[in-house]
């Protein structure tokens, strides 16, 4: 199966799903910030991540229980592929001397991730 990009909204409300494993859209808004979201709009995006499949539900009566059908872990591996291949030329090195630069990573957790690289190849 073909993994979809996620909005914004729709990411946020993926990382919920990801936290409760399973849960109705009402336990959803709960672990959403303040503004909280319309009920409506949280069922919406969930349908459409339904349609997208990232998302299942389980019927009970009129109740639906969704849950992430696409793991956290699948999708990180394709959005960090995306994001290597798209911006960074599928360099390691560049996208890590990009995020030193920007002052996100010192260069120790560089020094780091190298060395846990050079390991994971072995």
């Amino acid at each position: 199966m073909e993994i979809k990009e996620l909005t914004r909204a729709e990411e946020q409300i993926m990382q919920v799903l990801w936290q409760l494993k399973k849960g109705y859209v009402k336990d959803v808004i709960e672990l959403l910030p303040e503004p909280k979201p319309a009920y409506n709009t949280v069922s919406t995006i969930i349908r459409i991540l339904e349609t997208k499949g990232f998302v299942g539900h389980t019927a009970f009566g009129k109740s639906h229980e969704y849950h992430p059908v696409i793991s956290k872990e699948q999708y990180q591996d394709f959005a960090s592929d995306k994001l290597l291949s798209g911006y960074f030329n599928n360099s390691v090195n560049s996208m890590l001397s990009f995020f030193v630069k920007k002052e996100k990573i010192n260069l120790k957790e560089a020094d780091e991730i190298m060395k846990l690289i050079e390991k994971l190849k072995k």
